[in-house]
């Protein structure tokens, strides 16, 4: 067993992607966003450096799992931890009908909600 996370629930008629991500070397990923659903991950080459509103950053690295619950949740960073080899993984995002997979969040609300981040390494 790779993964046992117990997700929020799932609503009626939700959809579900599964994409294959690969960063080259010191890739930042994507910018502080949020996924409407859950997500879950597995990192097949290289490390993901990982952050979701109130948890530490961590470094996920080739071999191992990760989830988000999606919703509210603000996920920082998934970037690619690496500065000299490239990190691949696959994600299966599950999506409220409707909404979009992906909403970027916007540095006013990052502001608001600064207190809802766990303490950064250099804080």
């Amino acid at each position: 067993m790779l993964q046992d996370a117990k997700p929020p629930h799932i609503p009626e008629g939700a959809s579900a992607m599964t994409l294959f991500v690969e960063w080259p070397p010191g890739d930042p990923g994507t910018p502080p966003h949020r996924h409407p659903g859950p997500a879950f991950g597995y990192v097949i080459e290289g490390a993901v450096r990982f952050e979701i509103e109130g948890e530490p950053e961590r470094v996920v690295k080739a071999g191992e799992t990760f989830w988000e619950p999606g919703g509210d949740v603000i996920h920082y960073q998934d970037g690619n931890a690496l500065t000299e080899a490239q990190t691949r993984f696959t994600v299966t995002m599950l999506c409220e009908p409707g909404q979009p997979m992906l909403t970027l969040v916007d540095e006013e609300e990052l502001a608001q909600r600064t207190h809802l981040r766990a303490p950064r390494p250099s804080d």
